[in-house]
């Protein structure tokens, strides 16, 4: 018999608990579903939910030179150009210009944390746009 998950919650480690939650809470434009100062927070998504923890000092060494993480939060969004606006205005604007491929166009960004997110816009949502592969 394999693995028979219920859930998926992507979690993401910060030294400061506060910035990213705001962070998010301004992103998203909404609350946590959960939430223990200092501790942890968790948002919800369409299919997945993300948590956010402060880890304990006894867990402190596993997340100070942690390096670039190879992983990506994609958020598919509706209007890219509405999403980068956003996130600027959070005071997070993204450092590159937009990437066109085949399944879309998209950006990077990063939370307080530099925590890479991308933000997509699929090929099929913006019909006015000519992708080159």
């Amino acid at each position: 018999m394999g693995l028979q998950c219920t859930n998926t919650i992507v979690t993401i480690a910060t030294s400061n608990l506060e910035q990213s939650v705001n962070f998010y809470r301004h992103l998203l434009t909404q609350n946590p579903i959960n939430f223990i100062p200092n501790i942890y927070a968790e948002f919800q998504f369409p299919g997945l939910r993300l948590g956010i923890f402060q880890p304990k000092k006894t867990h402190n060494h596993e997340f100070i030179d942690s390096g670039k993480s190879k992983m990506s939060l994609c958020l598919e969004v509706s209007n890219l150009e509405t999403a980068i606006a956003h996130i600027s205005n959070l005071g997070y604007p993204p450092p590159e210009k937009i990437i066109v491929a085949s399944h879309g166009r998209e950006i990077y960004a990063y939370d307080p944390d530099g925590n890479r997110l991308i933000l997509h816009q699929s090929t099929g949502r913006d019909k006015n746009t000519e992708i080159s592969a």
